[in-house]
C-alpha cells in the first residue's frame, strides 16, 4: 500500500513514516498543500493521511481540491482539532475517517488498514473501448475475443485500465504491480508493455496502449467521430 502523509510537523511526519514503513507500507511525505497536489499529480496513492493545519492552505480546502480531481484514495484526517463541529465538517467534506492528536499509533494503523479494505471494493468489470477486463474471473476480451494474459500482464493491464486516460510512469507501475520501489525493475515494464501490445493491440486496428514520451504509458480508447 502506498500512502501520502500530508503533515507540516516534521517530527510527526517522520514518526508516521517510520511506523507505517515498518508495517510494510510505502510512504511519501508532503509538508504543504502545494507539495501534496504535486505528488498526487505524478503518483497514484492508495490512501492519504491529512493534517488540517497546513502552512499554505486550510486542510478542508485541500481535501475538496483532491476530491475535485476525482481521487478515489480514502482520506484519514489527523488533526489537533477535537471539536465535534470540526469532525463533522471534515467527514462531510469527503474524509473517510477522522482522528485527533495525540493518537495511539496502533489505533491509527488499525484504521488505515480498515480504510484500505474498504477501498478495495472497486469495480469488478473494467472497460476501455471494446477491451473488457473481468477482475473476478480474471478474464480479458477484446471485441469479444478472449485474450490470454500472464499474471503480471493481467495486473499491469488492470492497473492501467483503472487509470485509463492517465499517464503512468514506469516507477508507478513497478510500485503498484511489484509492490516495491526499485529503479532496476523499470526496464522490465517496457518488456511487459511490449507483450501486452502484442496481445491487446497488434491484431486490432485501434491501438490503445500509448507511449507518453518522458513519462511512461497510458491506455485509452479513440473517440468515435460523430456521423
Amino acid at each position: 500500500m502506498k500512502i501520502l502523509v500530508v503533515e507540516d510537523d516534521a517530527k510527526i511526519s517522520d514518526l508516521l513514516k517510520r511506523g507505517l514503513e515498518s508495517s510494510g507500507m510505502a510512504v511519501e511525505q508532503a509538508a504543504s498543500g502545494a507539495a501534496a497536489l504535486e505528488q498526487l499529480h505524478r503518483t497514484v496513492f492508495d490512501l492519504l493521511v491529512l493534517d488540517l493545519m497546513l502552512p499554505d492552505v486550510e486542510g478542508i480546502d485541500l481535501l475538496q481540491k483532491i476530491k475535485n480531481r476525482k481521487s478515489s484514495a480514502p482520506t484519514l484526517i489527523l488533526s489537533a482539532r477535537d471539536a465535534v463541529d470540526d469532525r463533522v465538517r471534515g467527514l462531510e467534506s469527503g474524509a473517510d475517517d477522522y482522528m485527533v492528536k495525540p493518537f495511539a499509533f496502533a489505533e491509527l494503523l488499525a484504521r488505515i488498514r480498515a480504510l484500505a479494505r474498504r477501498g478495495q471494493h472497486a469495480p469488478e468489470r473494467l472497460q476501455v473501448g471494446d477491451l473488457v477486463l473481468d477482475c473476478l474471473k480474471r478474464r480479458v476480451t477484446r471485441d469479444g475475443q478472449v485474450i490470454e494474459l500472464a499474471p503480471k500482464e493481467f495486473s499491469i493491464l488492470e492497473y492501467m485500465m483503472r487509470n485509463k486516460d492517465r499517464p503512468l510512469s514506469r516507477n508507478m507501475i513497478v510500485e503498484k504491480v511489484w509492490d516495491v520501489d526499485y529503479d532496476g525493475l523499470t526496464n522490465i515494464v517496457d518488456v511487459y508493455i511490449r507483450h501486452l501490445r502484442g496481445k491487446i493491440d497488434d491484431h486490432f486496428p485501434e491501438k490503445m496502449i500509448q507511449t507518453v514520451r518522458g513519462v511512461g504509458y497510458l491506455i485509452a480508447a479513440q473517440e468515435k467521430s460523430s456521423a
